[in-house]
């Protein structure tokens, strides 16, 4: 793909890149939860490339990203209190689908009526929640919105004060967001880097970014989550930075990217939700061996069963 090629930005072509981020971040998510119980010797299936059996169900990484692209399908940008309702809604129909801890309970008081603003608010004594949350699911908006990188930011913002009020929350759904627009846009390998960088929030998410954006690809996954992390932690900025370094590293091959993000180990389904969330923005499932696709759980029809 041509950087800031025109024809990226119409209409159709957006739209079908957001439905590809999610296939991605679905495959990713559901690829990555399978690892937190190996059948098997794990170093040996690693260097062999031998996912887990199937079937493979996918977490609230996608269950919270369906959402969130059903609004912007809907109605074209993030309505805070619509999906706030949505994310609730679709939590009350299914809530067995590994939500954090503290998310059950936001989720929980939303759907009861309590104002979401107020409940995200007095999370951890009033700081709010800084997990990867909000992270996990808003690669697609990214894709979504790519013509405007302003908007980009301003979108991702707004989606994740829904459910996280921790700026640090916020900074890494926008490095998340930007990351999979600049894969869209065709931005490549550490230039990507440097330009989520730019846009992200000042604080902890964008220091451990700057740890890394000069990190060559030849270094091994795990050296970079020992410098920054690799969600052990659950929180945006010890996730997001690896996550998206990861992806950088393998914008053009999706399996490829999945399968090094899984080597260093961490929160895996949600790097991996991450990662493929920002491929699969620019790949879609091109490439992607059958048996994972076949493994994935379904994601609703009208996300397409392969992009």
């Amino acid at each position: 793909m041509t950087a800031y090629d025109d024809a990226v930005f119409r209409p159709a072509a957006l739209e079908r890149a957001a439905l590809d981020s999610l296939q991605g971040l679905a495959l990713g998510d559901a690829f990555g939860q399978t690892w937190f119980r190996p059948e098997g010797d794990v170093t040996a299936m690693l260097a062999q490339r031998r996912p887990q059996r199937g079937p493979w169900p996918w977490t609230d990484d996608t269950a919270m990203a369906i959402v969130l692209l059903r609004l912007l399908l809907d109605k074209g940008q993030v309505d805070q209190d619509e999906l706030a309702q949505r994310f609730a809604s679709s939590y009350q129909s299914d809530p067995y689908r590994q939500y954090g801890p503290s998310m059950h309970g936001v989720l929980r008081e939303i759907f009861e009526g309590e104002s979401w603003a107020e409940v995200t608010g007095r999370q951890f004594d009033g700081m709010g929640s800084w997990g990867n949350g909000a992270a996990m699911r808003v690669a697609p908006l990214g894709a979504w919105f790519a013509q405007d990188m302003t908007l980009v930011v301003e979108q991702a913002t707004l989606s994740a004060q829904v459910t996280h009020a921790h700026p640090e929350a916020v900074a890494g759904a926008v490095a998340v967001a930007v990351a999979a627009a600049l894969a869209v846009r065709g931005v490549s390998g550490p230039s990507l880097l440097k330009s989520v960088l730019a846009r992200t929030p000042d604080g902890e998410v964008a220091a451990r970014l700057r740890r890394i954006e000069d990190a060559p690809f030849s270094l091994h996954p795990q050296w970079i989550a020992s410098t920054v992390g690799s969600g052990w932690q659950v929180s945006a900025p010890d996730t997001v930075p690896f996550a998206i370094w990861c992806a950088a590293r393998h914008l053009d091959d999706l399996a490829d990217a999945l399968w090094a993000t899984i080597s260093a180990g961490g929160d895996v389904d949600t790097t991996c939700a991450i990662v493929g969330g920002i491929v699969g923005a620019r790949t879609g499932l091109s490439g992607v061996p059958a048996e994972l696709l076949a493994a994935r759980e379904p994601l609703p029809e009208w996300a397409g069963r392969v992009g």
